[in-house]
């Protein structure tokens, strides 16, 4: 019986596809967490904590360092959301165009009367805007929601170029071949009348558009970051439209700095509030945490390397240890001077920590307790797992 905590409200179309040997917040010391949004850098991890599911892309709520050494394997959802996403920057990047709502609260606050029709044909010539059609779109990372945004401005018939230095093989699949690549973050800028970012946070993202960055783009160009608060230098992005050198910023992340500004359009962080995008993100969390806690198998984890190996046999081992030399051996010696035959055994590393598993066929209940508490006891293995194969 496995024991599920939820955080915040997860869909429950995917909290269904939980197996029956499956309960939901029934423990206060449960195997696995499933989160949204709720911060646990000041939250005190249960030692039993195996994973944390995050039902979304974003992870800078889960203190990751921490997470490992619990022994615990934090996983996000990526893609779940990405056509939620994709769906609001083209409709944020046609409101920038077309001054919607300008227009719309000009005509909710006209007086009734007889003359309304007269005046709004008179008037409706000051909210005149642009097509999105010929523009020039600058998408800064290509993953599961640049990639659709950059394809979805290629059918609008906008110019688009990308960039992403890190851009996988398996991405670079799915993105349109009109999509032009720049080989530089200034490449990309220059010229584009709307600039989107879509990047994860991290030391190397975090002011990644700054003033050095606006000043390579267009005086009228409109910035989007529906990425994560802090990619963007708001401060930075706030002097270039007083300055007239940015015509409009769209973000989904508030602010003292940008808040009240004439020039910034902010969305309360709705990148991925649809009903479907909830349920795509719980639906693949349920997935990622089944296949973990029944096979060991870790699939979009982000503060371990992704391992995934057939479990035929009938038992596994698996590992989570520091990234130190002679741990593959240590391992191996311990179980095999039980007399226990290795039928397979699989190592990934990821910075400072590892992840192992071990396959064998033949253990007594002896041997499963005693290898177990003997694993444990290595003093870099920070978590040590047996998983009886139920196939």
């Amino acid at each position: 019986m496995y024991n599920i905590k939820t955080f915040n409200a997860i869909a429950p179309q995917g909290l269904a596809e939980f197996a029956e040997d499956y309960v939901i917040n029934e423990s206060d010391t449960p195997d696995a967490y499933l989160i949204r949004s709720v911060d646990l850098h000041d939250h005190k991890l249960p030692e039993n904590l195996k994973c944390i599911a995050r039902c979304g892309a974003g992870y800078n709520n889960i203190p990751l360092d921490k997470a490992l050494e619990n022994g615990t394997v934090a996983f996000n959802t990526p893609g779940g959301n990405a056509n939620a996403v994709k769906e609001l920057v083209i409709a944020s990047m046609i409101i920038a165009n077309r001054n919607i709502i300008d227009a719309a609260t000009w005509a909710g606050q006209a007086t009734a009367g007889a003359d309304i029709t007269l005046r709004t044909e008179q008037q409706k010539t000051k909210f005149n805007g642009t097509e999105l059609l010929g523009k020039r779109l600058a998408v800064i990372g290509l993953g599961h929601v640049g990639s659709r945004v950059a394809n979805a401005g290629v059918d609008l018939g906008m110019r688009v170029t990308g960039y992403d230095p890190y851009l996988s093989a398996d991405a670079a699949w799915h993105i349109s071949q009109n999509v032009k690549r720049a080989k530089t973050l200034d490449a990309a800028l220059h010229n584009a009348d709307f600039v989107t970012v879509h990047v994860p946070k991290n030391a190397e993202t975090t002011g990644l558009i700054d003033a050095q960055e606006l000043q390579v783009m267009k005086p009228n160009a409109v910035l989007l970051n529906f990425s994560r608060l802090g990619i963007v230098a708001n401060q930075d992005a706030v002097t270039y439209l007083n300055n007239g050198r940015l015509r409009k910023y769209i973000t989904d992340f508030s602010d003292d700095q940008i808040l009240g500004h004439k020039d910034v359009t902010i969305m309360p962080h709705i990148g991925g509030s649809t009903v479907e995008a909830e349920i795509n993100c719980a639906r693949i969390a349920v997935a990622e945490t089944q296949e973990f806690l029944e096979t060991g198998n870790i699939r979009n984890s982000v503060n371990l390397p992704n391992v995934q190996s057939p479990f035929t046999s009938a038992f596994r081992f698996t590992l989570i240890h520091q990234n130190v030399p002679n741990m593959l051996g240590q391992i191996s010696t311990i179980i095999a001077g039980e007399g226990v035959n290795i039928e397979n055994l699989v190592n990934r590393a990821k910075d400072n920590y590892a992840y192992t598993m071990v396959d064998t066929n033949d253990l007594s209940a002896e041997q499963q307790y005693y290898l177990i508490d003997k694993l444990n006891n290595i003093p870099t293995v920070t978590r040590t797992r047996l998983i009886k194969n139920r196939a």
